[in-house]
């Protein structure tokens, strides 16, 4: 019986390389590689051998035999990916072939490799990736420094809470906390604590990973009113990020409207519609208020069709099995139901096809999330606070909160230059414009897309960078260096 890969892929392609019979796809040099939101066992050429399940990292692998409830649905999810696509698979006749990469020489130091002291700012999964790789590919000794006084980053304070095992990729992160060549330095933040003038004198190189911190703004009239929320606020809310106070987010309403169809979107409309007896690891004081919400129904506002939502099929999937919420489609445009009816059978709006209809629904007996398309805001109402939205030709949606989920942007990290237009550091391949010896990686190299396992390639990139920079005598030596010790010595390592 094959194996099948689940909801919580990070798509880091681990999986990939344990493979023996090159069963996983689309792997790293594919097209569709980057592209997918999970990887995909073929049931054909799978042999069953587990290697794959013990290297992933979030435990998204398992024997179809042992799928239960929702996780069932993944059998057919992974065989449907390779209905009517020519992908490779294993060769006859030779159960042990892989096409593994060709040999890399360029992480191959010279003897002359100077032992380099590299400061990484972020601890979340670009920053971890690019530390595991220096710690794996070089000597060098890296400090991590982090503006908050947890490390985790995106994994531990932007994953839903009740993803426990997309979190699990922070176990795997956190043993390099305690590595003999890492420190950590938390509480600092470049441009309060440190300058990155500072940072780049005392180390021979410094990454910055951190991040998109910003929510985008929607751009329309009343954007300035209480209650109008960034999907950043709300999701730092229930995972208890320290920043964000517990009555961050007002359910004293009976309804909220969540603008955006991407994944974030879906984790709010899960988490402020579910039993909170349903739900896991939210932070006490998001739990306290969701336990005496008032909230009985979530809107979720796509302006386009249900073909162009942005979320994956694994976290639509997770929605709609639940069975302490319910979930209707907005037909008020006739062209909903067609679109839905006419949708691929391997796309995410065929999903939709077994949800019921809202003119269909009676009252709900439970807290419901209404998938509404084809709705482009026109303003938010209200006077001081929200009390609703005005869509394009005059409907009005009623809510006491409103919550922009429409994608993340970067912010400008003091003394490093920046291009507002994507909300990214320019880079050539990880370096820094006009700063030898700094490097960006993550979403503030490459803009806010792609998840968890899409850094690691990214990390390889800069990294790669930094090594030939290394190499060549772009990078100097660490110990010749004036260290900020006023700043840094004097805070904890951990």
């Amino acid at each position: 019986m094959a194996f099948a890969i689940t909801q919580s892929c990070c798509v880091d392609a681990s999986c990939v390389s344990a493979c023996p019979v090159n069963c996983i796809h689309p792997a790293p040099g594919e097209p569709d590689f980057g592209s997918t939101d999970m990887l995909f066992v073929d049931p054909r050429a799978c042999i069953d051998c587990g290697a794959c399940a013990e290297v992933c990292p979030v435990d998204a692998v398992f024997p179809v035999e042992e799928l239960v409830g929702p996780l069932r649905d993944y059998a057919e999810v992974n065989a449907g990916y390779y209905a009517g696509r020519d992908v490779p698979t294993a060769l006859a006749g030779s159960p042990l072939f892989h096409a593994w990469d060709p040999v890399r020489f360029d992480r191959v130091l010279p003897a002359d490799f100077p032992r380099l002291d590299v400061a990484v700012v972020g601890s979340g999964p670009a920053a971890m990736y690019a530390v595991e790789d220096l710690l794996l590919h070089t000597t060098a000794h890296v400090t991590i420094i982090d503006r908050l006084t947890e490390p985790g980053g995106l994994v531990r304070f932007g994953v839903a809470p009740d993803h426990a095992s997309t979190k699990k990729v922070g176990e795997h992160f956190a043993r390099y906390h305690a590595h003999h060549r890492v420190k950590l330095r938390l509480g600092v933040e470049v441009g309060r604590d440190v300058t990155a003038d500072e940072l780049a004198r005392r180390y021979d190189a410094v990454i910055y990973a951190v991040g998109a911190a910003e929510s985008r703004d929607l751009g329309i009239p009343g954007e300035d009113l209480r209650g109008n929320l960034a999907s950043t606020t709300v999701v730092g809310w229930y995972n208890g990020h320290p920043e964000i106070p517990a009555d961050a987010v007002d359910l004293s309403g009976p309804r909220v409207v969540v603008v955006g169809t991407g994944n974030v979107s879906l984790d709010i409309a899960r988490v402020l519609a579910a039993d909170p007896s349903a739900l896991s690891g939210v932070a006490p004081g998001a739990l306290a208020a969701l336990r005496g919400s008032a909230v009985r129904e979530v809107v979720v506002l796509g302006r386009r069709g249900p073909r162009d939502a942005a979320w994956t099929r694994g976290e639509l999937l997770g929605l709609l099995r639940r069975d302490d919420l319910e979930v209707v489609v907005d037909d008020h445009d006739p062209r909903v139901a067609d679109e839905i009816a006419g949708a691929d059978t391997a796309g995410t709006a065929s999903l939709l096809r077994d949800v019921p209809l809202l003119s269909e629904a009676g009252e709900p007996s439970r807290r419901r999330v209404v998938l509404r398309f084809h709705a482009a805001l026109e303003d938010i109402v209200g006077t001081d606070h929200v009390t609703g939205v005005r869509l394009v030709g005059g409907d009005v949606v009623e809510a006491g909160v409103v919550v922009r989920a429409i994608g993340h942007r970067g912010r400008p990290v003091p003394g490093l230059p920046f291009d507002p237009s994507s909300g990214t550091v320019p880079h050539v391949q990880g370096r820094v414009q006009d700063r030898p010896g700094t490097y960006v990686v993550g979403w503030i190299k490459r803009g806010a897309s792609g998840g968890i396992g899409a850094n690691r390639a990214d990390a390889a990139e800069t990294v790669a960078s930094l090594i030939a920079d290394g190499a060549t005598g772009v990078l100097g030596d660490g110990a010749s260096r004036n260290p900020v010790t006023r700043v840094l010595g004097r805070l904890t390592r951990r």
